[in-house]
């Protein structure tokens, strides 16, 4: 005697797949992580700048710093992480 078994339908592609992307994996993920915080930091350090110029300015310069490195995938030497902060520690954007 046959047993019919209800088919399994194929999963849809997820989302991301979808548009032709992949998921973050760990290190990618703990990395934006850190990035956006990067980010939250430096817009909370520029809040304190009396002067509205000077404050949109270093805004400015933070946020060319992160276009410019947008790309960068290297994750175990984070060496574009640690310059791009440490520039934005030199400029005065952020404290130590």
């Amino acid at each position: 005697m046959l047993r019919r078994y209800a088919t399994i339908a194929s999963k849809p592609p997820s989302r991301l797949r979808a548009r032709g992307k992949s998921p973050l994996g760990l290190d990618h993920f703990i990395q934006r992580q850190r990035t956006l915080a990067l980010w939250r930091e430096i817009v909370r350090s520029t809040a304190n700048i009396p002067d509205e110029a000077t404050r949109k300015d270093m805004r400015q310069f933070a946020r060319s710093e992160f276009e410019q490195h947008r790309h960068v995938t290297d994750l175990y030497g984070k060496t574009q992480f640690q310059a791009m902060k440490g520039s934005l520690i030199n400029s005065g954007v952020l404290n130590e």
